[in-house]
């Protein structure tokens, strides 16, 4: 219900801090920038001349998706761009939400448009509402009703509709470096009315457990001085720290972006030959939590897609790497994977096979199914003798260097045979393809036409 003054109160908006003890409210929360220049972090977006630092000074604002992993500053900017503007904030999250909190949010903002108010509705986790919940958004941003503000972990090119893509501008926020991280430690000792003293070592791990993310910096802060205070202490050294802190993963998405981004960067440097890349990705993957099956699954596909015939054993090492890690589980399996990383990194490197089945599937589609040949064509009664079947076979083993010279394999309507593999001179590969090259002659050398 709006007030005398036509001012419409946030319901959501929590109770004053004032009234409550300090502590009660989260170390995060306290410290929640209050202006843009309190923000750390994202200078190429909020320095001099960016774009959100731009956006902020136009004096209109407009609907956008904030895309960055957890704890860079999504709704602290979405909150901060709601105050510049004096708009209401309605923050809805996609996890919680359904079409009931959808159309309140939008009644919300229908009043305030009748009291002269705008509205930013601020989407958390936007990626996990489906395509018709995301599509009830558009006719209230095309019609003005709401200035829209997504923030989501994943790819919006892939989470977000187009419609509404289309209508926002998409922001990517970074991870926090560990300078900025720091300086948020700081900050947190300064004015987030902690009794901790930690030390250089303490403050270390504090930065290194965070792994660029404030708000996971700031809740250890909170947990380390916590358990200072239990323990009648104030200073902390990284011994203490270290025991006083849950053990953390890095942080690692398994269904997200920082999922696919790592596996992507594994398969890149494994075919790239570089093995201490290749090492630390796959540690890195195994330190935040993934699979080693997965992995173990992903390095055979490297073996077949990469490497190929260059070096066969490449297959043969992925494949037993994996079985000793389904013996041995881990952390002891875990060696037999790395072993298999190590060695697609250092192998000869071919794509000629996995570009062969591709030429043959492109090929097979586009001439359809013909017809085997009578003289390949098996006869196991005497109806398919009598018929012809494989009456003209040549038995390769028969013939002079285990090779028919001259016999054809493709069906007869192939007038053309296509070449689907080129090999490489890399490897075991230069090897196959003088080979190739000789039974080429010897075809032609018996008249082969085609």
């Amino acid at each position: 219900m709006a007030t005398a003054d036509g001012f419409i109160p946030d319901l959501f908006a929590p109770a004053a801090p004032a009234a409550l003890d300090p502590h009660a409210i989260p170390l995060a929360e306290r410290l929640r920038p209050a202006s843009l220049d309190q923000v750390i972090g994202q200078p190429h977006l909020l320095g001099p001349g960016k774009p959100l630092r731009l956006a902020f000074a136009s004096g209109q604002p407009h609907s956008m998706i904030l895309w960055g992993p957890p704890g860079v500053g999504k709704t602290t900017l979405a909150r901060l761009m709601a105050g510049h503007f004096q708009t209401d904030f309605i923050q809805i999250s996609a996890v919680l939400a359904g079409v009931k909190e959808i159309r309140e949010a939008v009644e919300r903002a229908r009043a305030n448009k009748q009291a002269g108010r705008r509205t930013i509705l601020f989407v958390d986790e936007v990626h996990r509402f489906n395509k018709a919940q995301q599509d009830a958004f558009l006719p209230h941003v095309e019609s003005g009703l709401v200035t829209f503000i997504g923030a989501t972990t994943e790819n919006p090119s892939f989470e977000v509709v187009g419609a509404l893509l289309s209508r926002a501008q998409v922001y990517v926020l970074r991870s926090l470096e560990p300078a900025e991280l720091a300086d948020l430690l700081q900050r947190a000792l300064e004015q987030g009315g902690l009794a901790l003293q930690p030390d250089q070592g303490c403050r270390d791990l504090l930065l290194e457990y965070a792994d660029g993310d404030a708000r996971r910096l700031l809740n250890l802060i909170e947990q380390l001085d916590t358990a200072a205070r239990a323990s009648d202490r104030t200073e902390a050294d990284a011994a203490f720290a270290a025991e006083a802190l849950a053990p953390t993963r890095r942080r690692f998405d398994k269904g997200g972006d920082t999922f696919y981004d790592q596996i992507s960067a594994l398969h890149k440097s494994v075919r790239g030959s570089n093995p201490d890349a290749s090492l630390y990705w796959f540690m890195r993957m195994l330190d935040g939590g993934a699979d080693p099956l997965y992995l173990a699954r992903r390095l055979i596909r490297m073996a077949s897609e990469d490497i190929g015939l260059a070096d066969p054993r490449a297959l043969t090492i992925a494949l037993d790497a994996t079985a000793a890690y389904e013996r041995l589980g881990s952390p002891e399996g875990e060696l037999a994977l790395a072993e298999a990383v190590l060695y697609l990194a250092c192998a000869p490197k071919s794509n000629a096979a996995y570009m062969a089945v591709k030429a043959a599937q492109r090929f097979i589609s586009e001439n359809g199914s013909c017809t085997v040949p009578v003289h390949l064509r098996n006869a196991p009664t005497r109806l398919m003798k009598e018929l012809g079947f494989g009456r003209e076979y040549r038995y390769a083993h028969d013939e002079p260097e285990a090779y028919a010279a001259g016999e054809t394999y493709f069906p007869d309507e192939i007038a053309r045979p296509p070449r689907f593999y080129a090999p490489t001179e890399r490897g075991l590969e230069g090897k196959i393809g003088e080979k190739l090259a000789h039974l080429a002659e010897l075809d032609r050398r018996a008249g082969k036409r085609r």
